[in-house]
């Protein structure tokens, strides 16, 4: 089986290609990619920055090159559920988008996860209570390149998965703010939330190490996840 794995940042690949083989570049249009053979699927891996135009962009340029059988929208999420913990693994089972909504399938076999609708938007989601709106409309975690990637793998009438691991809790707001240093690039400038950061240190720079702590533990788990996982 070909696999077409969509993420926004390689950190979010880190943990799969350490289970991967053969990986090696592609000659992808995008911001990152690499092929590789995955137990006995073959891979193409794309990071192409965040937000569902980024993401769209990634399967158009990837489906230039890679006939996929299907199509992984794979990162990290926010919690709306009360009882997911950091890098919990959450399998969609719906995408919900400003737009409408998107079907998205469960693997054939998987290891221990919680499945439910996962709420794609154009920003981050910043503060508790923003979450608990979110979550009484049904959702029970939160992203924002999803959508991107279930409409396009809608429009090419391909099965479409959403595999996401948790970064941050329902319970938490966050204090440096993302949304403010999103370049169109699809990128955050590292230099802006750092020099907003140490306006506020005591509070901010540490939330940025525990997130990036968090993130790479939550790699290591979704990779492990989608390398035991039966599509």
């Amino acid at each position: 089986m070909k696999l077409l794995l969509i993420a926004s940042d390689r950190m979010e690949f880190q943990g799969l290609l350490r289970r991967c083989e053969q990986a090696r570049r592609a000659a992808l249009s995008v911001d990152w990619s690499r092929l590789a053979r995955l137990g006995d699927h073959d891979v193409l891996l794309a990071a192409n920055g965040v937000g569902a135009r980024r993401a769209a962009s990634a399967v158009e340029a990837a489906s230039a090159i890679f006939a996929a059988d299907a199509i992984v929208s794979l990162g990290f999420c926010g919690a709306l559920a009360p009882e997911l913990g950091v890098a919990d693994i959450v399998v969609a089972t719906g995408i919900a988008a400003g737009d409408g909504s998107f079907a998205a399938q469960l693997p054939a076999a998987a290891p221990v996860h919680r499945a439910g609708t996962v709420c794609s938007l154009d920003h981050v989601a910043r503060t508790t209570e923003e979450k608990r709106g979110l979550h009484a409309a049904g959702s029970i975690a939160v992203e924002m390149e999803a959508a991107g990637a279930a409409a396009r793998a809608e429009a090419l009438g391909r099965p479409f998965y959403c595999i996401k691991a948790v970064t941050d809790l329902a319970g938490e707001s966050m204090a440096n703010d993302f949304n403010s240093a999103l370049r169109p690039d699809g990128h955050f400038d590292t230099m802006e939330i750092l020099r907003s950061s140490l306006r506020h240190p005591s509070v901010r720079l540490p939330e940025l190490f525990r997130l990036r702590k968090r993130c790479l533990r939550a790699s290591e788990v979704l990779g492990d996840f989608v390398a035991d996982c039966r599509f």
